[in-house]
């Protein structure tokens, strides 16, 4: 916990219930010990999302598809989302997932490297093998997927988030925000990478990187947050 556990725990107190459908996702996520974003996580997301009301959203990193499917369930009902996956072991439930959510019709699923995926989008490429939930129904089947994107949110292998950011930094639109999750690691952020477990310090140094890039880089505003594991926000100036 990077935030003292009693406020933590009071905060949640006052979300809302999430929709039956998604209830019983997180449960069955948190049972398998699948990693999905966290009860504030989900409140800041839902906060900018109805905020912003994007009518693109891109996400890398599906995992079992609750993260999607929380944000098609705030976004506006005629938005798309597009999110990127490619772990064999994830795929099969993502793919049931997604297909049983009632936004169906507006997500599609990406499937490959990530950085690979984004390097396509970017150049303006089809991607290569895209799963689309609503089989033919699907809103997607007739819009590009290398548009610029209202809203990206970034929850992948934290090792590289660094080789991601250009490409979407390109995707993002001029008004759009970039949300990262995952960024302050537990609270290890904040050591020094000698004491950091040995296997975790290449992605110890490279998250720092990536978060001194978010607050350094010209002609970017970003607020780093003590959300979940941590939330950056970031916009353009």
């Amino acid at each position: 916990m990077i935030v003292d556990e009693r406020i933590s725990g009071y905060l949640k107190t006052l979300e809302p219930e999430l929709p039956d459908y998604l209830e019983e996702l997180e449960k069955s996520a948190i049972k398998e010990e699948v990693p999905i974003i966290r009860k504030e996580s989900q409140a800041l997301l839902r906060f900018l999302l109805r905020m912003r009301r994007p009518a693109r959203i891109l996400e890398v990193g599906t995992a079992v598809g609750f993260s999607c499917m929380y944000m098609a369930e705030y976004m506006p009902k005629d938005a798309r989302i597009a999110t990127i996956e490619k772990v064999p072991m994830r795929l099969a439930p993502a793919k049931q997932n997604l297909k049983n959510s009632p936004q169906a019709a507006q997500i599609a699923l990406l499937i490959g490297e990530a950085e690979e995926v984004l390097a396509a989008l970017e150049k303006g490429d089809a991607p290569d093998n895209v799963y689309f939930p609503a089989g033919e129904k699907s809103a997607w089947r007739k819009e590009s997927f290398s548009k610029p994107y209202e809203f990206i949110f970034l929850d992948a292998a934290k090792g590289q988030y660094m080789y991601f950011l250009p490409h979407l930094l390109a995707l993002l639109s001029s008004d759009g925000i970039l949300v990262t999750d995952n960024v302050l690691q537990e609270g290890s952020i904040t050591e020094s990478k000698f004491t950091v477990v040995r296997r975790d310090r290449t992605i110890h140094k490279r998250m720092r990187e990536y978060l001194y890039e978010l607050t350094h880089q010209k002609g970017l505003n970003t607020v780093v947050l003590p959300v979940g594991d941590g939330m950056s926000v970031t916009t353009r100036l």
